[in-house]
């Protein structure tokens, strides 16, 4: 044989072992040709070229499988399911604790806080021996990081390593039970043929990890980097694989962060945990409503309390807004914490139900503390603080707002309202003007002044 084709027969099996796929970054399918929109989730220039190995293993027959069949009543989970984390917070996100065997994912933006999340986790957690992996930083500079965390846990045991074959074995061999990974798309694995980050690696190191943790019974964490857009990066098939999406979120100008969970297979995702920044890590904060009101101004207009809720807690919010004349042909409406829409639908319900003219006006509206809030009950509120602005009129600052405002004017009932009447009392607030659906249900006695209202127009005309 000549050489030539010796190196022909060479290439030809090289190219027969890696076939070339084309994958959705969003959605994970795949197409074996090139596609400008994904026909599965319908999203554009999403499809990525990636070289994945073809299989050559023999399928094993039926019979050569033993897998065990059990009743519900037999399987045995224990008295003490999960593990207490040390914060009370990020307990409250996961549903009461760590579920052993769980793989938990965390995202957010790059600098938010999620590291040195976790190296707080892994130093309070004393019925736990962790193990922090990180690929993208070296053990001297989390040593240094960790040094400014308050109470650390000196003997945390690092691991600087990418290679997912080299982490599996670490995480098998090892006698720590409680894993984190730091990040998911700084691992590879060896089997898949592309750069660390892309589509099959994230996906190939994801399910290798999810085995070993139910086989292990080794709850593993791993960090997840996110796009532009905010959202996880890598495909969708990384939410799926795991049992819990946690988000931390927060404005880098402001030292609140808020965890909450987007999936949770072990509790519930109408949890979130609450923390601030400070020079020796993050801080639970234990009564947010207090927090977010201490540095309010007394008797401004444009200023209004709502009684919001964030998942399964009250919150009380000031709602700031601004109404100038404008010097635009076209007026500004801009909204920070607030979605952007609603604002349009509450200042067309002002001008067609109460005749209140916007035309001529920029509209700027703000959430205090940086957070960021789409509870529907906030609309009454936002709706009072435009009102004040316009006028120059201060709404009373002992006196709280909850309300869904409708597009026919009226106000709409609201969920929990018990619980945000409770937290208006606790705060020392003396009225709060509640939906008139809400009052008929209520059978429990309030020192707080409770007053319904059925209508945006009397709302505004008992506020000013």
């Amino acid at each position: 044989m000549s050489y030539n084709n010796y190196l022909n027969c060479i290439i030809y099996k090289y190219e027969m072992k890696l076939k070339s796929v084309y994958i959705c970054s969003s959605c994970g399918s795949r197409s074996p040709k090139w596609l400008g929109k994904c026909n599965s989730c319908g999203e554009w220039n999403t499809f990525v070229e990636e070289s994945e190995p073809s299989s050559g293993t023999k399928r094993k027959s039926i019979k050569e499988f033993n897998v065990p069949i059990q009743r519900l009543s037999e399987i045995q989970t224990g008295t003490n399911y999960r593990n207490k984390t040390g914060i009370s917070e990020f307990d409250r996100v996961l549903g009461g604790g760590i579920v052993p065997g769980s793989l938990v994912l965390i995202g957010g933006d790059p600098g938010i806080g999620k590291s040195t999340l976790l190296l707080q986790m892994c130093a309070g957690i004393e019925s736990l021996n962790a193990l922090y992996i990180t690929g993208e930083e070296s053990a001297e500079q989390i040593k240094l990081r960790a040094s400014r965390i308050k109470n650390i846990n000196t003997d945390l045991e690092i691991m600087c390593e990418t290679c997912i074959e080299y982490i599996d074995s670490a995480i098998k061999a090892s006698h720590n039970n409680l894993i984190v990974v730091d990040s998911i798309q700084s691992v590879y694995s060896e089997r898949v043929e592309s750069t660390p980050g892309s589509v099959l690696q994230v996906r190939e190191c994801a399910s290798l990890l999810m085995q070993t943790a139910k086989k292990t019974k080794k709850p593993i964490f791993i960090v997840g980097h996110v796009t532009k857009e905010g959202v996880i990066a890598g495909p969708k098939v990384l939410e799926h694989t795991v049992d819990t999406v946690l988000q931390f979120e927060g404005e880098k100008t402001y030292s609140y962060r808020i965890l909450r969970a987007v999936k949770n297979r072990y509790g519930s995702t109408n949890e979130i945990g609450i923390f601030e920044m400070t020079d020796v890590g993050l801080q639970e904060v234990k009564n947010p409503s207090e927090i977010f009101l201490a540095a309010r101004h007394l008797s401004e207009p444009g200023v209004a309390i709502a009684a919001a809720m964030e998942g399964a807690r009250p919150l009380l919010i000031e709602v700031q807004a601004l109404v100038a004349p404008s010097g635009y042909a076209v007026p500004q409406r801009s909204a920070t914490g607030f979605d952007y829409r609603r604002l349009q639908m509450l200042v067309a319900v002002l001008e067609k139900r109460l005749g209140i003219a916007f035309r001529q006006n920029d509209i700027f509206i703000n959430i205090a503390g940086g957070i960021t809030l789409n509870d529907t009950s906030m609309d009454l509120a936002l709706a009072a603080a435009m009102v004040s602005s316009l006028k120059d009129m201060p709404i009373d600052p002992e006196t709280a707002i909850i309300g869904e405002v409708g597009l026919t004017g009226e106000i709409r009932p609201v969920g929990n309202i018990e619980q945000r009447i409770s937290e208006a009392e606790k705060l020392g607030f003396k009225r709060i003007l509640i939906p008139a659906g809400n009052f008929k249900k209520i059978n429990k006695q309030y020192k707080i002044k409770l007053e319904p209202l059925e209508r945006i127009s009397l709302a505004l005309a008992k506020l000013f």
